[in-house]
């Protein structure tokens, strides 16, 4: 069975909207996959500083790391769950992303440019925003990031499913942006 990594950057776990996007599109497709779930609150997540890169340029990765980004590599597709925070994504998974971003792992080099490395033919990027800001607009930094993300790691085209103007709004609104966006997931779900 083909495998799908889904990375779960939702800080807030069971209070959090995009989880509860997220869940029941991640559920439909384990009827295609074998479903490897990293949820980055439940990691231990060195930060990478100068001591990690030290170690790095010499050739020494912590294994555990080096187990995530494999895993990265050798999935045929990635969900990324994510809220939107400070315009962009937590810092939990741009630290998840620095830590396997792994020279002759997620990608290589032909000494002139980087190339992806990863199997990965197509990404999921599941969100929420409190603000009314369209995926693309220029104050949204998440998707532009996830999209430079793949070229670099070499994954296919990345789709995204967003529910915006969540804090701004009633309940019952929150509730049916919710279902629309777990509707649209799922739509998406069936090709992916």
């Amino acid at each position: 069975m083909k495998k799908l990594l889904y990375i779960d950057a939702c800080i807030r776990d069971g209070d959090s909207r995009t989880k509860r996007i997220a869940e029941p599109i991640v559920k439909a497709l384990e009827d295609k996959y074998d479903v490897q779930r990293y949820i980055l609150n439940d990691m231990d997540l060195a930060i990478f500083q100068k001591d990690l890169l030290t170690k790095r340029l010499n050739g020494i990765i912590d294994p555990t790391v080096m187990e995530w980004a494999e895993t990265v590599r050798d999935a045929d597709r990635i969900v990324i769950a994510a809220p939107f925070w400070d315009m962009s994504i937590p810092a939990a998974l741009k630290n998840f992303i620095e830590l396997c971003s792994i020279l002759d792992v997620t990608f290589k080099t032909n000494d002139k440019t980087c190339y992806g490395n990863c199997k990965a033919e197509k990404m999921l990027f599941i969100t929420t925003r409190g603000m009314n800001i369209p995926t693309g607009d220029i104050r949204e930094q998440a998707t532009s990031y996830l999209k430079a993300l793949s070229w670099l790691w070499g994954i296919g085209p990345m789709e995204v499913v967003a529910a915006q103007n969540m804090d701004y709004t009633s309940a019952e609104e929150i509730e049916q942006k919710i279902r629309q966006a777990i509707d649209e997931g799922l739509r998406i779900a069936e090709t992916f």
